[in-house]
């Protein structure tokens, strides 16, 4: 997820993450995926573009789910992953104690982070 500043079209972005995702797959391969299917993604990062057409949804990091126990979405260290690593295995209740070990604000800095999309950036990708 990353701020960017308005002007792109829903299709042009959707577009450009394709892109992004493309090369990330054909850098790593062994790595990283952009299939969909869970089946076809074992071990790897999933680049999902998707997420980036209009009416798409996700789930904001720090938001609860609508499932039982409101699990949240849990950004993760590297460190942290692991095969016994489960999307509802941060409960609202973990996450409080999880943000409070912070320290800090978890969102300090997003706005400072915002970018345009490039020539260049497009460029680089296709």
């Amino acid at each position: 997820m990353t701020p960017l500043v308005p002007g792109p079209s829903w299709d042009e972005l959707k577009d450009f993450s394709h892109a992004v995702a493309r090369a990330m797959v054909a850098d790593a391969p062994d790595r990283y995926t952009s299939v969909m299917s869970k089946a076809r993604r074992k071990g790897k990062i999933y680049v999902d573009y998707l997420r980036n057409g209009r009416g798409a949804t996700f789930i904001a990091p720090y938001s609860t789910r609508r499932r039982p126990g409101a699990p949240v979405s849990a950004p993760l260290s590297w460190k942290e992953l692991d095969d016994g690593v489960r999307s509802d295995g941060f409960p609202v209740r973990v996450m409080v104690e999880r943000l409070r070990s912070l320290r800090r604000d978890p969102w300090s800095g997003f706005e400072g982070a915002r970018r345009r999309i490039t020539a260049a950036m497009r460029r680089k990708v296709e």
